[in-house]
């Protein structure tokens, strides 16, 4: 058998971690298990529905490179389809018109809770002769669930579940104005779509038993489930924005690589012994529904943060010299375009990725190898550069290396060191100005190494600027 997956998201906002989870899982599965992953839009609330949430679903997918097979499917556009199922229910006779009125739907609920029951429909219609329809009332169509016995669901994820089919009432599969439902719509593309397995948050246990129901109403082949737990913040409750729940496009914008991304969700849920560092690679080798928890996956930015760094640090230079370029204001941006300029941020990357957890921090750290002087700093630096005494020491150290020839990292830590000693003002002393003058900051990776990057020339001429 042919495995079959999907992502079904409704364009209503962005596409949320829990989303983008969702997918990963999905896409995984019909990797490792050489089927298709597809990709169905589920646009059926039109009022809601937006073109910029249908873009952001597309483009958080392709940044993350979750690549769906074929053409995504939109779920509105297979409305048609969708009623001629109902059609063929009636004709069946596996559904019904029912006429109640809303007032005689309240009714029934509220009698439903005096009596201590679940609020639901009672079947007034299931078996009464339409003949007896009022001519006021547009009727919704139902299906006739099984009243009596249990239905079962042996979930990959969950194991057996069982519901008594008395807690479950007729479901409405087409509203009064001839719409269908999202619980009738989803079953019918499934199986048009030939998905063998659908791998989905548990939230939607109670939708599978409906769902179920109406395979089993039409003969139709039922696929596979398995419903993993939703994610919690780091406190054990709910996940909600102030625990990170955001759109796949918040963490991009953050500096968050996509395969740390990937490899984080991953791990949110699903385990492979001890292992933490999982590049997608490797996990579509590995994928299995059986490596899937069964208690809900708890967020943690600290080791997403933690996990972007360490593949900050196993990118290539050149690579991060790209990626960084959005993390920049434009006229800087536009220097990485220039060689001399791009040589330079590709040749401090070295030391830079190492100090940083994103890409939005790596271009900060990476700006002054890219900007002229003088270089914009805080008045603090500027005030200890503009004093007698450091710029006394600047004007010594200047001629030392106006003569110096050994221009690499090693050899210029040892010079520097031999003449603050000299001086005995202390190393720490003088390779904060030399760290303020060529970087404008008092942080930045080793200042031997960013003298050997940017070569005697420019490092004299950095030391040389007044400010």
């Amino acid at each position: 058998m042919s495995i079959i997956t999907r992502f079904a998201p409704s364009p209503t906002g962005f596409l949320h971690i829990g989303g983008a989870r969702t997918a990963l899982f999905n896409w995984l599965f019909a990797r490792h298990m050489g089927g298709k992953f597809l990709l169905r839009i589920e646009d059926t609330d039109r009022e809601r529905s937006t073109r910029e949430a249908v873009d952001a679903i597309f483009s958080g997918l392709k940044w993350l490179g979750l690549n769906w097979d074929g053409e995504a499917v939109f779920q509105f556009a297979r409305a048609p389809k969708h009623r001629e199922v109902v059609d063929e229910l009636l004709k069946s006779g596996n559904a019904y018109y029912c006429y109640c009125s809303q007032e005689e739907l309240a009714a029934m609920r509220d009698q439903a809770k005096a009596a201590g029951l679940a609020p639901k429909y009672n079947g007034y219609w299931r078996d009464r002769d339409p003949k007896l329809a009022p001519v006021d009332i547009k009727p919704v169509v139902r299906l006739k669930a099984p009243a009596v016995g249990k239905t079962v669901l042996n979930d990959l994820v969950q194991g057996t579940v069982i519901t008594d089919n008395n807690q479950l009432d007729d479901m409405i599969l087409l509203r009064s104005d001839g719409t269908p439902t999202y619980m009738l719509s989803v079953v019918v593309d499934d199986h048009d779509m030939g998905v063998t397995h659908v791998i989905r948050g548990d939230d939607h246990l109670t939708n599978t038993f409906r769902q179920i129901q109406i395979y089993q109403a039409m003969s139709w082949q039922t696929p596979e489930f398995g419903h993993i737990p939703l994610i919690h913040g780091p406190d054990g409750a709910k996940m909600s924005k102030r625990h990170g729940a955001l759109g796949v496009d918040a963490y991009k914008a953050m500096g968050m690589l996509p395969q740390a991304m990937c490899n984080y969700l991953l791990r949110l849920g699903w385990a492979h012994g001890d292992d933490e560092i999982i590049p997608t690679e490797q996990a579509v080798q590995w994928f299995n529904i059986e490596g899937i928890g069964k208690s809900p996956a708890r967020f943690d930015m600290n080791k997403l943060l933690s996990l972007n760094a360490h593949y900050l640090r196993q990118t290539a230079n050149d690579q991060l010299a790209d990626e960084i370029s959005e993390f920049l204001p434009k006229d800087v941006s536009e220097k990485l375009k220039e060689a001399g300029y791009r040589q330079r941020a590709v040749s401090g990357m070295d030391g830079l990725k190492q100090r940083a957890k994103t890409l939005l921090e790596l271009a900060e750290g990476a700006k002054f190898y890219l900007l002229d002087a003088p270089l914009p700093m805080d008045s603090e630096l500027k005030s200890l550069l503009n004093k007698a005494e450091s710029q006394e020491i600047l004007g010594k150290l200047i001629k030392l290396l106006e003569s110096f020839g050994e221009w690499n990292e090693s050899s210029l830590h040892s010079m520097v060191k031999e003449f603050s000693e000299g001086l005995e003002v202390g190393l720490g002393h003088v390779a904060k100005l030399v760290r303020a003058a060529l970087t404008g900051s008092n942080i930045s990776p080793s200042i031997f190494e960013i003298m050997q990057v940017f070569g005697k020339q420019e490092t004299l001429s950095r030391l040389r600027t007044k400010y």
